[in-house]
C-alpha cells in the first residue's frame, strides 16, 4: 500500500504483541535491539497521546482452553513442563514493553489476538480506527492478528522492526510482500518521526514500504 498514513492520536491504538520474557530469547536474534525499539515506540505513542495496548498468551492451570484438536496448542497442553513457559515470570511481558498505569492488558488463548478476546469490544469502545501492530512471531500473532484487524475494517500498519520470527526468509517475504497489500509497513524509527499536526490532532508520515532486513 503506498500514500500518506494519516494517524489521529484518540483514534488510534500500538498493539504490541506477546512479547512475553520466554518468547523474546527463543525469537529474537538481537533480543535488546529489538525491546529497545519497542520501548522508545510505546514511549512515543504515549507522548503522542496513542493508546497503548497490550496483548499476552495465557491459559488457566490445566489450560482448559485448548482443544487436543488444535494441531499448535495441544502439544503444550499434553506436555505438563510447557505449562511453566505462560506462568510467572516466563509468562509475564518483558519488563521493557511492560504496561504503565492502567494500559489494557489482553490475555489470549489462540494465535491471534482477536480470536476469543473482547480485543475487538474495547477498541470500539474506544473509538479506535487505526491499529498500530507489532510483535512475536510475524508469522503467528502479527500475520494473524493484522488480517483479522483488516476484515473488521481497521486501518493496519505494522512496525516491521518490532516483529521477531523463528524464519529470518518468513519474516522478509512477510514484510516486504505480503504485509504490504494489507497493511503499512514503516519501521520504528519512522514511528519515531511521527509528530502531532499543529491544531488537527493529526500525525502524517509519508508512508514507505520496509526494506529486506529479515527477522530482528
Amino acid at each position: 500500500m503506498t500514500g500518506q498514513l494519516s494517524l489521529d492520536p484518540a483514534r488510534t491504538a500500538v498493539l504490541s504483541m506477546d512479547l512475553q520474557a520466554f518468547l523474546i530469547p527463543q525469537f529474537a536474534r538481537d533480543a535488546e535491539g529489538l525491546m529497545a525499539r519497542v520501548a522508545a515506540v510505546q514511549g512515543h505513542a504515549r507522548t503522542l497521546g496513542i493508546r497503548v495496548m497490550h496483548v499476552r498468551m495465557g491459559f488457566r492451570p490445566g489450560l482448559p482452553e485448548i482443544n487436543d484438536r488444535n494441531a499448535i496448542f495441544a502439544a503444550v497442553k499434553n506436555n505438563p513442563k510447557h505449562w511453566q513457559a505462560f506462568a510467572g515470570e516466563a509468562g509475564a511481558i518483558h519488563r521493557a514493553g511492560a504496561p504503565v498505569g492502567d494500559e489494557v492488558v489482553i490475555t489470549k488463548h489462540r494465535i491471534s489476538a482477536f480470536a476469543g478476546t473482547d480485543l475487538e469490544m474495547i477498541l470500539r469502545a474506544s473509538g479506535i480506527e487505526t491499529l498500530m501492530l507489532f510483535g512475536i512471531l510475524t508469522s503467528g500473532v502479527v500475520l494473524a492478528s493484522l488480517l483479522d484487524a483488516v476484515d473488521l475494517d481497521f486501518r493496519v500498519a505494522a512496525v516491521h522492526d518490532c516483529c521477531a520470527d523463528r524464519n529470518p526468509e518468513v519474516h522478509a517475504c512477510l514484510v516486504e510482500k505480503v504485509f504490504p497489500h494489507y497493511a503499512t509497513v514503516l519501521s520504528a524509527g519512522e514511528f519515531l518521526d511521527l509528530e502531532a499536526g499543529a491544531g488537527n490532532g493529526q500525525a502524517n508520515r509519508e508512508e514507505t514500504r520496509a526494506p529486506g532486513e529479515g527477522n530482528q
